[in-house]
């Protein structure tokens, strides 16, 4: 199997749940303690809460933080926070937006010093350009709360992870933060079994950055016009590659390249192909049919330049017939 949608589903293997982490009200619970204090110690942060990484729990998030100042929710998280973030302003309340340019960065004239807190990463999704989130930090004096599971940045005030894209499945994520800036939650609404499995995706992960330059000089030379790009690649996370093919759907290739097993993705969670277009490209203010023209690769290990030509090959000679099925349409 060829993974090149790792930073999207990356399908941890051999999760086993201890029993020892089984936590209980009359018991010190010294297993599970002790996986959080390591958890903790990993990132600098003195608390942790689990919460279900939904629409509902980043809802109760936003609606916690809203008792103690002005939001601010850059476009480019992941869709759960922004699912919640418009159930928000549904319910009367108020918030502002930082939004993307044409080229995928973010802009940083939307952002006030009037903000107390900002959910922004240190990366966007499907594109993974990169924010500097130190840059942010001198336009304002919000609290940063950002999504660390691709990549962490050591200037946020409080960081989360998506147990999905870690584990490849769907358990509590896992928060961590200092002081009071989220109510703690007791033993019994703690998720240990996911603490474990998301502590033990990142200590695990790893990524590479060596592919990256060859595969995009292969696409380019074996897909000529066909191939363009919405954002630089220089400005990108440096195991991560981002393109678009001129005339299909991404999820056309994806679900053909899935049957040779070579995995890539259009957007977050379209690693399978679906029909949803990337929000983030549409975000770039570009229109929803160019939108699914959008893919990305990401590495988790080095290729052969015999291997990456292989892949490419493969995914040109895929394309192609895609195309010229889809002109006699």
């Amino acid at each position: 199997m060829t993974k090149l949608n790792i930073l999207q589903y990356s399908n941890m293997q051999n999760l086993h749940i201890k029993p020892e982490l089984k936590l209980s009200i009359l018991e010190n619970n010294q297993s599970y303690l002790d996986l959080e204090k390591k958890f903790l110690s990993k990132y600098n942060f003195n608390s942790l809460n689990t919460f279900s990484f939904d629409k509902a729990s980043f809802l109760e998030l936003l609606l916690q933080l809203n008792k103690k100042g002005k939001i601010a929710i850059c476009v480019g998280e992941t869709e759960s926070l922004i699912e919640a973030a418009i159930e928000f302003e549904s319910l009367g309340l108020n918030l502002s937006w930082i939004t993307l340019q044409k080229d995928g960065n973010i802009n940083k004239s939307d952002i006030s010093k009037e903000f107390d807190f900002i959910f922004i990463s240190s990366y966007i999704m499907d594109t993974f350009v990169k924010t500097d989130l130190k840059e942010i930090k001198k336009l304002t004096n919000a609290k940063i709360i950002s999504n660390a599971s691709a990549h962490f940045d050591n200037s946020s005030d409080a960081i989360y992870f998506d147990s999905y894209k870690l584990t490849g499945f769907f358990i509590d994520g896992v928060i961590l933060f200092d002081d009071d800036l989220f109510e703690e939650k007791t033993i019994g609404f703690t998720n240990p079994i996911a603490v474990d499995f998301v502590y033990e995706a990142l200590e695990n992960q790893s990524f590479d950055t060596s592919s990256k330059e060859l595969f995009e000089k292969s696409l380019k030379e074996v897909l000529k016009d066909d191939i363009y790009f919405f954002v630089d690649n220089n400005q990108t996370l440096p195991y991560s590659l981002h393109f678009a093919l001129k005339g299909i759907k991404a999820r056309e290739l994806i679900r053909t390249l899935a049957l040779d097993d070579i995995h890539i993705t259009n957007g977050e969670g379209c690693s399978l192909g679906l029909s949803k277009p990337s929000r983030i490209i549409q975000a770039m203010d570009y229109d929803e049919t160019t939108s699914r023209n959008s893919i990305s690769f990401s590495f988790d290990k080095k290729y052969s330049m015999d291997e990456i030509e292989k892949i490419v090959k493969k995914l040109a000679k895929k394309y192609r017939q895609i195309k010229v099925l889809n002109e006699g349409n």
